[in-house]
């Protein structure tokens, strides 16, 4: 078990109610699959237990607190269920995002409902015209996770230059469901339940305020930090977002070495083997273990030195930033080699869709498939600032 900081007793609560329902996510991750979509009665569990405040304002009801904490709830909801995992850990980053933007933004999605939830979508593909007080965008987005649970979304583009002299760069666009529609094509291996459909826009209206350059951590570009003061909101974007993606990979390891142990405990092989005497499980689940301990470590240490740079209003360098996104990404890959080898000890008993280390495995090397856990292009973008050339990688 890793031995990390003292938690407060807000962030025990949250895991307390995360951990409880891990029962309900395992008896409808069978469904969550079967529909394309996590159950509406689990995101309204998360929604009465408060989870999707996690890094939520204060102002609007959240409860601001640290990362550590929200990736803690994260894994504890992935033994359960992948899938709810991975759309909490998307969709419940979002209002952190959003308490980078304008305050009017920010009251537009919570003035009426603080519990609104945001989906996004980050793929730079908007089609772009700026018109008098924001822009026109169109396009269509894959991979929306958790789409069907949310009123507004997170669009990516490339804002093009402006007057003042800002170059082209990445931008995340803020639209209500009202000027987009989902299509539902998500038909596919793993993370069957997040619902990680299309996204289309014909020709929208965006106002300047629902804009924000998302890579840019300057207090210009991220107004919302005046009125959101913590050093939360402070912490550079891909280094929160990119382990919403990779976190649930951990408790998802965890649940399948619950899984295992269970059944190695009382399997017998049609030639009389017992599981939990075969010395190569013995191996397995040990080496999955210990692998476990050690990513879950690498992630407390990097965010307390994220959150003390933060506190200082320092931001970390370049080397640090690209350590920390290719540590993240080694996380997906890790894990579904270390569940893939609990599988092959599970036997032909373990290849059949009902056993949940099948569908962990499933879900998975799903998640490898993200932009953002793309190990080898991190493990070179890393590599070569090592080895002294520029940085490649301009999303850090």
């Amino acid at each position: 078990m890793v031995v990390s900081r003292e938690r407060t007793q807000k962030e025990l609560e949250m895991l307390d109610a995360a951990r409880k329902m891990i029962p309900a996510l395992k008896a409808r991750a069978e469904q969550a699959e079967r529909d394309l979509k996590v159950p509406d009665e689990t995101v309204a569990d998360m929604q009465e237990a408060g989870l999707f405040q996690a890094m939520q304002p204060k102002r609007f009801g959240g409860l601001e607190l640290d990362p550590r904490a929200f990736f803690d709830i994260q894994m504890t909801l992935a033994e359960g269920c992948m899938s709810t995992a991975w759309i909490y850990g998307v969709m419940g980053v979002h209002p952190w995002q959003l308490a980078r933007y304008p305050l009017q933004a920010q009251e537009e999605v919570w003035g009426d409902d603080p519990k609104t939830l945001v989906g996004s979508t980050y793929m730079p593909v908007a089609k772009v015209t700026e018109v008098d007080g924001g822009y026109r965008i169109s396009g269509r987005w894959g991979f929306s996770s958790g789409s069907e649970h949310c009123k507004w979304t997170l669009l990516g583009g490339i804002i093009p230059p402006d007057a003042k002299g800002e170059g082209s760069e990445h931008g995340t666009f803020l639209v209500p469901c009202s000027d987009y529609r989902i299509e539902r094509n998500w038909n596919v291996l793993g993370l069957r339940g997040t619902g990680s459909h299309d996204i289309v826009v014909e020709d929208a209206f965006v106002p300047y305020h629902r804009v924000q350059r998302t890579n840019n951590t300057s207090l210009e570009a991220t107004p919302g930090r005046k009125v959101n003061t913590s050093p939360l909101f402070a912490i550079p974007f891909a280094q929160v977002f990119t382990r919403a993606v990779s976190s649930s990979c951990l408790g998802a390891l965890q649940g399948a070495i619950n899984e295992f142990r269970d059944n190695a405990a009382k399997h017998i092989g049609k030639h009389g083997a017992k599981t939990a005497e075969d010395p190569l499980a013995q191996e397995v689940v040990a080496d999955a273990l210990l692998t476990l301990d050690q990513l879950k470590l690498v992630l407390e240490r990097n965010f307390e030195h994220l959150w003390t740079l933060a506190e200082r209003g320092e931001f970390p360098d370049v080397e640090t930033r690209l350590l920390y996104r290719y540590q993240s990404a080694y996380v997906t890959n890790t894990c579904a080699e270390k569940v893939s080898q609990l599988l092959r000890c599970m036997a032909a008993s373990g290849l059949y869709n009902t056993n949940p280390v099948a569908r962990i495995f499933r879900d998975l090397h799903q998640a490898r498939g993200h932009i953002s856990n793309n190990v080898a292009a991190f493990a070179r973008a890393y590599g070569a600032v090592q080895l002294g050339l520029p940085n490649p990688d301009p999303y850090v």
